[in-house]
This record gives structure tokens, sequence and C-alpha cells, in this order.
């Protein structure tokens, strides 16, 4: 059976990173290896702080969508959908943001490779007025281990 190119979209994420934020400091490592003959990938996210955390992604042709779920050591929890545009993995969704559980923010995170595959953009942007205006939550820059 042939997969769906989409199924491989996302596999420049694929392979041990030492993750960076923009002035060059180290904040983490990542491993992202591929499950089910690659239909899928893990993430495995080890902070420099005290948040560790896993991600499954993988695409959904009964949606016609990637999909990323995530979950972490502070309990958060963060459901994102999306695709490739212009060379760049785009997901979306939204979580609450307060403990009230009333109140939730938007999130978009791009993943944006390198053109020799070196090297990968994580920038995570959060909104909290339905996406008229982002403020970046995270920026790393993915290194190969």
């Amino acid at each position: 059976m042939n997969e769906p190119r989409q199924t491989h979209q996302f596999d420049f994420w694929l392979g041990s990173w030492k993750v960076f934020d923009p002035d060059g400091r180290l904040v983490g490592t990542n491993r992202i290896s591929a499950l089910f003959g690659g239909r899928a990938l893990m993430e495995e996210w080890e902070g420099n702080g005290a948040v560790s955390g896993r991600s499954l992604n993988a695409w959904d042709a009964g949606r016609g969508a990637w999909h990323q779920t995530w979950m972490d050591s502070s309990g958060s929890t963060l459901l994102l959908d999306g695709g490739l545009s212009d060379g760049s993995m785009v997901m979306e969704g939204e979580a609450p943001s307060g403990s009230d559980g009333q109140t939730w923010d938007r999130h978009r995170i791009t993943w944006t490779p390198s053109s020799d595959g070196a090297e990968v953009r994580q920038l995570w942007e959060t909104s909290t007025d339905g996406g008229s205006g982002w403020t970046v939550a995270f920026d790393g820059r993915y290194r190969r281990a």
C-alpha cells in the first residue's frame, strides 16, 4: 500500500537535537523518532528547567490535517492541528489559560527547517484575542546533536 505524501511532511523534524534560544543559550534537548513505520512521530523534550514533555504527531487522513497531542510534567496538555505551509509545519489549537477553565488562549506553533536540514526553528505563539494579535511564548533553534 502506498503511503500518502502527507505522512512524511514532518520528517524534517526527525533526529536528536540540542535546542537554543535566540541568544544562543542551550534550553534543552529533544529527540524526535518515527513510530509505526514512519506513520507517526514521537517527541521527547527535556528542558534545562523543570519541565519535560512528550508529544505524538501524525497525519490524520480522515480529517485531512496533521495532529499533535502534547503533554508535559507541569500537567499541561495541548492539542494542535494543521499542516505544511510554504515549507513550514504550522499547527494551531486552543487551551485553557486560567485555573477557572473558562478562559482559553489560541496557540500556534510553526516549525521551519533550514535549507540544508541542519536546523529547525520552532516558533510558539499565543493569542488571547482569538488570533488577532500574537505573543511569542517560545522561540527555539534546533541544531542536530
